[in-house]
């Protein structure tokens, strides 16, 4: 089938690639030249796990080509997939669907034949039906059916659930839209993927409430981590303990510093920003909203109040810029806000990311960068875990307290055990614990 992808970003470049190793002849679009250029080139603008190779070989073998001409691969193309970005909007948190509808402008006037427009991008409940109206009023004679396909991948494992995805949820208003998505799909038969056809208003809402339920689930998690620590509980084991119901889950109940990235922010945003123009106000997503925002800002005076009372002059090296590990995408991390906060207490901020360093260059200044986790220790007062990338997760704390002016670990992901930082001599800080976990005081009264 021959596809086209307008917008080669996050989600246009993961899904055109996918589309294409499935065997579909697959066009990916932007306006961008300098970036249409170095994806000819091989040269990825994101960071993700197995794209690069994936690129290659279809590309090779004429599967995957990228042009900066929308009108030719639209012209060919049975069925045109809108994949460009929908930040917030300046001023209100609404979903800017401006480069959706510009897109669905530019398609009207080069459709050919029947064709299905496929709206990849995440939008608000009714997008649907204005591109619809766009590309109407733009080519009255355009045969086409408008679909929602909203995408359900996570930065770090896209690839990974782009082919072996828990659903597929396509919204649909004209039948003949069904044979062709079902074509689309169906190399994925084999791995059994649960096709979900619906109203495209409902696949559209779809998106955004599976987004908002598991922000709240974070949400709920950090919220608990903080009584947790006022009652003396270890939230690891209460989010075992819940997640071990089978009605609630393990999924997403790790507390930490809050959620970042370019989903759950603009997404639970738009969300509520929808439901207020409905009049149907969606309280417990706005609070969640609220929750997070100072959560962030709480992480930086949680890192001051371990140093003391005052972080003036003081040197923090941050481990992780990215909101999550395995991808370059700073928007929304946590670590922003708290670079920020400690900034504004004025403390010197070092930090260190395996890819998100040249990214977050333009997020925040006054940031020492270095090479490796050692680099920003040396002479530090305080080591902060940011994110939990593996390259973390062993770390050597007889050389870091070599180091370091003061040994002092502050661990936001829980990634270690107290008592195994506090065997190298590290004051250790963690989300949702116990000064003192019981395990260990146990295990120092049996010695």
């Amino acid at each position: 089938m021959r596809i086209a992808v307008v917008g080669s970003g996050y989600v246009g470049l993961v899904s055109g690639a996918c589309f294409a190793d499935f065997g579909h002849e697959v066009t990916c679009v932007d306006s961008n030249q300098e970036k249409i250029a170095s994806l000819k080139a091989g040269v990825m603008p994101i960071y993700e796990p197995g794209l690069e190779q994936m690129v290659a070989t279809n590309t090779k073998a004429n599967r995957l080509v990228f042009t900066t001409d929308l009108a030719e691969a639209v012209s060919r193309a049975e069925a045109v997939f809108i994949a460009v970005g929908t930040p917030s909007r300046r001023g209100d948190g609404h979903a800017d669907l401006s480069y959706v509808y510009a897109v669905a402008k530019e398609i009207a006037g080069n459709i050919q034949r029947f064709t299905v427009v496929v709206t990849k991008s995440t939008v608000p409940v009714g997008t649907g039906d204005e591109v619809e109206r766009i590309i109407r009023e733009e080519n009255p004679a355009a045969d086409i059916a408008v679909v929602s396909n909203p995408e359900f991948l996570r930065e770090g494992a896209a690839i990974e659930d782009f082919k072996r995805p828990d659903r597929i949820v396509i919204g649909i208003e004209d039948e003949r839209a069904r044979e062709v998505m079902t074509e689309v799909y169906r190399p994925l038969y084999l791995n059994k993927a649960p096709l979900m056809f619906t109203a495209r208003r409902t696949s559209e809402l779809i998106k955004y409430a599976a987004n908002a339920y598991l922000a709240m689930k974070i949400t709920f998690i950090n919220e608990m981590a903080d009584l947790c620590e006022a009652v003396g509980s270890n939230v690891q084991d209460v989010a075992h303990g819940i997640g071990l119901d089978k009605r609630i889950g393990s999924k997403f109940l790790h507390a930490g510093p809050g959620y970042g990235g370019s989903c759950f922010p603009k997404d639970t945003l738009a969300l509520v920003k929808t439901a207020q123009d409905y009049g149907s106000p969606l309280r417990l997503v706005e609070t969640t909203v609220a929750v997070n925002d100072q959560r962030k800002r709480a992480m930086a005076r949680k890192v001051a109040r371990a140093i003391g009372t005052d972080v003036r002059g003081k040197t923090v090296a941050l481990l992780g810029l990215t909101f999550k590990p395995n991808t370059d995408d700073i928007r929304e991390s946590p670590a922003i806000a708290i670079i920020q906060g400690l900034q504004d207490g004025g403390a010197h901020v070092r930090a260190f990311d395996p890819e998100g360093m040249e990214a977050a260059k333009a997020y925040v200044s006054d940031v020492a960068f270095g090479g490796d986790a050692y680099e920003i220790a040396n002479g530090a007062d305080a080591l902060v875990l940011v994110t939990e990338w593996d390259a973390f997760r062993a770390l050597d704390f007889t050389r870091l307290k070599s180091l370091m002016k003061e040994a002092l670990f502050v661990d936001l992901r829980n990634v270690y055990r107290r008592e195994v930082v506090a065997r190298h001599g590290f004051r250790y800080v963690s989300v949702g614990r116990p000064k003192e976990d019981i395990t260990v005081a146990l295990a120092t009264a049996a010695e």
